[in-house]
C-alpha cells in the first residue's frame, strides 16, 4: 500500500532538497570554484573541470549495479551511500595540496553522483509508486531545479568571504547534516509495486515488448539521452560567449544566458500540469525540437531574439530531464526499473563528461558550425523516438 497523498508530497521535497544538495556540490561547483583552485593549488582551473568529468565516468560506469541494487529495495541505502560519498571526497577536495588528492575527491565523488543523482532517486521513487511515479519524478527535478540559483550565488558569497576549502566543507556540513537525514527519511519499498494511475494523468502503463522490440527502444532511448546531452551539458558551459560571439552585448548575453534555468523551471512546470495528458514520449519529442525552433528564429532574427532562443533552449532542457526517468517508467515499466534507467544513463554520462570540451573546440573554430551540429543533435534524438510507437503492443 502506499502512503498517503501528503506522504508523496513529504517525500518528492525531501528527495528534491537533497538532490540540490548532491547537485550543487559537486556538478555546479566548479563554474564557481575552479578558478581560486587552480590559483592556490598552482593548476590549470581547467583541472577542476576535468575531476568533474572524471566523477561523470566514474558514475557512468557503476549506474547499471546500482539500479539493480535499487531495484532489490536499496534506494534508500544508496541515496545515503550517496551522502556519505559526497561528503568524504569534498572534504578530500577542501584539503588538497595538490593534484593526486584532488582527483582522488573527485573519483568519490563520482561514486556519490552514481549512488546519488537523478537515476538511482528516480528508481527510488518508481520502487514506491511504480507507474504513478511520473508526477513525482517531475516534482522532484522542479525543486533541484533551482540548484543553480541557490549554489553559485552560496558559492560566491562563501567562497569571497571564507576561501574556496571553507566552500567545500559547507557542502560536507550540508550532505551529512541535511541530505542525510532527509534520505533517511524515506520509507522502504514493500514488496509488490504500486500501479494506481495518478489523477488527471494519462494511463502510462507500459507496453508489451518483445526482445527485438525492447533493445530497438533501448537504443533508441539511449540515442536521444546521449544526443541531448551533449547539447546540454556543452552549450551550458559555452552560451555567453556564443551569444556574444553572434553580436550579443555583453550585457544582455548574461540577462539571456541566466533566463535558462528560470525556463527550464518552467518546461518542468508544463511537464507536471498539461503535459501529464499525453504520453512521455510526446512530450520528449516536443522537448527535442525546442532548440531547433529558437536557433531558427536567432538565426533569421539575429541578437534581439537571444532570449527567445534561450528561453526555448530552457524550456526543452526542463522536459528532457523528466524525460530521463518518466520515458523509460512509460516505455518498460516499473520492473527492472533501476537497472535500465542506470544502462540508459552510462553513455549519456559520458558525453555530458566530454561535451563541454569537445563542443568548446568545435565552436572555436566555428560557431555556426558548432550551433547547428547542437541543432543536428536535438534533431538525432527527434528522430531517434520515431522509432518507438505510443501504442502498446499485443
Amino acid at each position: 500500500m502506499n502512503p498517503p497523498d501528503s506522504s508523496r508530497v513529504k517525500i518528492v521535497a525531501r528527495i528534491g532538497v537533497a538532490q540540490l544538495i548532491g547537485y550543487g556540490g559537486t556538478y555546479y561547483l566548479p563554474a564557481i570554484l575552479a578558478a581560486p583552485i587552480g590559483r592556490d593549488l598552482g593548476l590549470s582551473p581547467n583541472w577542476t573541470f576535468a575531476g568533474l568529468s572524471i566523477a561523470l565516468i566514474v558514475s557512468g560506469f557503476i549506474g547499471p549495479a546500482v539500479g539493480r541494487y535499487v531495484d532489490q529495495g536499496g534506494g534508500r541505502r544508496a541515496l545515503v551511500a550517496s551522502n556519505f560519498a559526497f561528503a568524504l571526497g569534498l572534504a578530500l577536495l577542501g584539503l588538497a595540496n595538490g593534484l593526486p588528492l584532488m582527483i582522488s575527491g573527485w573519483l568519490l565523488m563520482g561514486l556519490g553522483c552514481g549512488l546519488g543523482y537523478y537515476e538511482t532517486a528516480f528508481a527510488a521513487l518508481t520502487r514506491l509508486y511504480g507507474v504513478s511515479a511520473r508526477r513525482l519524478i517531475s516534482g522532484v527535478t522542479l525543486i533541484a531545479g533551482f540548484t543553480s540559483t541557490v549554489s553559485w550565488p552560496l558559492m560566491a558569497w562563501l567562497e569571497s568571504h571564507y576561501g574556496w576549502r571553507a566552500t567545500c566543507f559547507f557542502w560536507v556540513a550540508a550532505n551529512l547534516l541535511i541530505a542525510l537525514p532527509l534520505n533517511l527519511m524515506l520509507p522502504t519499498p514493500a514488496p509488490e509495486l504500486a500501479r494506481e494511475k495518478g489523477v488527471g494523468e494519462v494511463s502510462d502503463a507500459p507496453m508489451a515488448l518483445d526482445p527485438v522490440a525492447e533493445k530497438r527502444a533501448m537504443t533508441a532511448i539511449a540515442l536521444m539521452f546521449t544526443a541531448t546531452a551533449v547539447v546540454s551539458s556543452g552549450l551550458s558551459a559555452i552560451m555567453p560567449n556564443l551569444l556574444a560571439h553572434f553580436g550579443v552585448s555583453q550585457t544582455n548575453a548574461i540577462l539571456a544566458s541566466a533566463l535558462i534555468g528560470p525556463a527550464q523551471v518552467v518546461g518542468r512546470l508544463a511537464e507536471m500540469g498539461w503535459l501529464t495528458r499525453y504520453h512521455p514520449l510526446v512530450a520528449a519529442r516536443l522537448a527535442t525540437l525546442f532548440l531547433p525552433i529558437g536557433t531558427a528564429a536567432f538565426a533569421l532574427g539575429g541578437a534581439a531574439f537571444a532570449i527567445p532562443f534561450t528561453m526555448l533552449y530552457g524550456l526543452g532542457n526542463g522536459i528532457l530531464t523528466i524525460a530521463r526517468g518518466s520515458l523509460p517508467l512509460a516505455i518498460f515499466g516499473p520492473a527492472g526499473y533501476g537497472q535500465r534507467v542506470g544502462i540508459l544513463a552510462a553513455p549519456s554520462r559520458m558525453a555530458s563528461a566530454l561535451a563541454p570540451v569537445a563542443v568548446g573546440m568545435l565552436f572555436d573554430a566555428s560557431a555556426t558550425t558548432g550551433l547547428f551540429a547542437m541543432v543536428a543533435c536535438n534533431l538525432i534524438g527527434f528522430a531517434a523516438l520515431f522509432i518507438i510507437s505510443t501504442r502498446a503492443r499485443d
